[in-house]
């Protein structure tokens, strides 16, 4: 593993984020430090700091973890004070017990880990009183309180606009594929081409899966999001295309996984690999089109014609016998293709 892989991020994370979390902090802490002024505020701060999250609804998640985290720590901190006292060897013997307790009720890795954290800050930083015990959960309420008004209420991510890219980009490397293809049936192709080709086509599984992976976190990022209202259709609307690209994808991935495996230099004079090829062409159209309509990332500068170019089934003659386990397998998966364009069932 490289070093700088595992301390930095392949991207910053947005400057309000930022922003937020410094305001959140800077918030309890002041509020905290203002209820209990005999302490150092630093439950409220860390809770305000760790619940400020990409999503509001992330921010409840992380609330409900740092919450009970704190409880049961401390809980645990106090029960132990009053057992034993307050000797050094007490703070090892509370983390040990911490994560044991985690252990034993199947916590979650930031629930546990919050556990022991908890219990140790207490027995460090304090005293093993019910007083102090009761002040530090309190304390830590008031930071999970802020960090999730702050969260909600400045500016709540609304993660659409990175769906709509990537549903975008596939659907255009989409398209492309079907090209591809198109151009490579009638023509005799080397064994490298066609090595690129099943390359090329391969790359539409993981642009598939991150166009899942952003559509998934968009909705995520509604989720008593307040102004979720107003996003709603737009990721329904996203999610509905890539409903309808996704059996597309495993379609051409097929085709072209055909082409190679069946590939011989006489396939070009087959009379139906013509007629395939102009298909495939319109399928691209009218994937392209497709994407155009859903406003996923368009492209002004190559706007696809608004008539759909797949208006009728394909007839073709009987290939030739060698060749017509590949016709029949591009006419399938092409017939397929043709319904999921069309919405027919």
């Amino acid at each position: 593993m490289r070093i700088p892989a595992a301390i930095r991020a392949s991207q910053r994370s947005p400057l309000l984020q930022v922003v937020k979390s410094a305001a959140a902090t800077i918030a309890a802490w002041l509020i905290a430090g203002w209820v209990f002024p005999a302490q150092l505020p630093v439950f409220a701060a860390i809770a305000a700091l760790l619940v400020v999250q990409p999503s509001v609804n992330q921010s409840l998640s992380k609330a409900l973890e740092r919450s009970i985290g704190v409880i049961a720590g401390v809980v645990i901190a106090v029960g132990l004070g009053l057992l034993f006292g307050s000797p050094s060897w007490i703070v090892l013997l509370a983390i040990v017990v911490a994560m044991l307790v985690a252990w034993i009720f199947r916590a979650s890795p930031g629930t546990g880990n919050q556990v022991a954290i908890s219990a140790m800050l207490v027995l460090a930083l304090g005293s093993s009183s019910p007083e102090y015990a009761f002040a530090r959960i309190v304390e830590t309420l008031i930071g999970v309180a802020i960090g999730i008004v702050v969260n909600a209420l400045i500016v709540p991510p609304v993660l659409v606009a990175p769906a709509r890219r990537d549903v975008g980009l596939l659907g255009r490397e989409l398209a492309a594929s079907l090209d591809r293809l198109a151009d490579a049936l009638p023509e005799p192709q080397t064994p490298a081409r066609l090595q690129e080709l099943m390359l090329e086509v391969r790359l539409l599984r993981p642009m598939k899966e991150a166009a899942e992976a952003s559509i998934a976190a968009g909705e995520e990022s509604l989720t008593l999001n307040p102004r979720r209202s107003s996003h709603r259709a737009d990721l329904r609307e996203m999610r509905a295309l890539l409903d309808r690209l996704s059996p597309i994808v495993t379609q051409t991935i097929g085709m072209t996984r055909a082409y190679f495996d069946h590939y011989d230099d006489e396939i070009g004079e087959e009379p139906a690999v013509a007629a395939i090829a102009e298909q495939l062409r319109r399928a691209g159209h009218d994937v392209r089109l497709a994407v155009q309509i859903a406003d996923a990332s368009p492209e002004p500068d190559t706007m696809t014609s608004a008539i759909p170019a797949l208006t009728a089934p394909l007839v073709i003659r009987p290939p030739s016998s060698q060749h017509w386990i590949l016709i029949g397998s591009l006419m399938e998966d092409l017939r397929r293709i043709r319904g999921e364009l069309l919405d027919e069932d």
